[in-house]
């Protein structure tokens, strides 16, 4: 998410409250509905809310047009950030006093928010030129620490299916080895979504120096991105120094299945054959379907 766009999603509460003077009659009414019970508006339908409002569904489509949204499902994600006031060490978007249903559409509709706002802000291509150093590969290694550490191995269990020799790691000392004794056509994927943990970026630095591609998922701008070969930017308004990485984890998640379907499809239709071998070998393994 850019700043101009967090700076207007954290203060949509704030506008409707200041423009409420400004609106006629029906988005007035439609404004109040909100205000009475924000985390309602995020849970109902347009249909319900119109219902509570006393006014129309267009009308409220035309409201939420009037406060910078497509319409009123991506109203109800912007209105759902700007009510998230974050539980330190459990989520941004939850709130202490937060039922399971609060909490829940907070998460889901937090993280629908974030994938497209990282949908936007991906270069495709940095994502091509990744992918081309992917398939030429002569061995792959992804490189993740604490929440990054899930996203590696997601990684390795895809990657294996392209007969490169890939790993994952989410030892320092072990991946600082690795690097050491990477080469030219070694390609690292190191995963971090601050890009500030100085073990990833020495790491990404020594892989480097050797002549090793490095391709970072990371922050813009941030020591591991001026380090790579190849960065793939993305943010989440998400404060990982404080919070448990939720919308992160699963934007970069995300970010390698784009990367396997690339690879994939640059293999072409001959490679198919070999997906489906390995798809099927799994069949003996589970039960029918009924």
């Amino acid at each position: 998410m850019t700043n101009a766009a967090a700076t207007q999603t954290s203060s949509l509460l704030k506008q409707l409250q200041e423009r409420l003077g400004q609106l006629n009659k029906s988005e007035r009414k439609v404004a109040e509905a909100i205000l009475r019970d924000p985390s309602a508006a995020t849970r109902s339908s347009i249909a319900a809310l119109a219902q509570a409002a006393e006014v129309s569904e267009p009308t409220v489509n035309r409201f939420c047009r009037n406060f910078s949204a497509s319409g009123f499902p991506d109203f109800k994600i912007r209105l759902a950030q700007s009510i998230a006031t974050g539980t330190p060490y459990v989520g941004q978007n939850v709130d202490i006093d937060d039922d399971v249903a609060a909490f829940t559409d907070k998460i889901i509709l937090s993280t629908m928010a974030s994938l497209d706002h990282a949908r936007q802000a991906l270069n495709t291509k940095a994502l091509a030129s990744a992918i081309d150093y992917l398939i030429q590969a002569k061995q792959i290694s992804f490189f993740g620490m604490g929440g990054s550490a899930p996203v590696a191995l997601d990684a390795q269990h895809k990657f294996f299916r392209f007969n490169i020799p890939v790993v994952a790691y989410n030892d320092a000392l072990m991946a600082r080895m690795v690097a050491a004794g990477s080469s030219t056509g070694d390609v690292m994927v190191v995963i971090s979504y601050t890009g500030r943990t100085r073990e990833m970026v020495e790491i990404a630095e020594l892989a480097r120096s050797n002549g090793t591609t490095v391709i970072g998922i990371t922050a813009p701008a941030s020591p591991l991105a001026e380090t790579c070969t190849v960065a793939l930017e993305v943010t989440a308004p998400e404060d990982t120094d404080v919070y448990v990485p939720m919308t992160s984890r699963i934007i970069h998640l995300a970010i390698i299945d784009i990367l396997t379907t690339g690879v994939t499809l640059k293999r072409g239709s001959d490679f198919q054959g070999h997906l489906k071998k390995i798809k099927d070998s799994l069949q003996p393994t589970r039960f029918p379907l009924r």
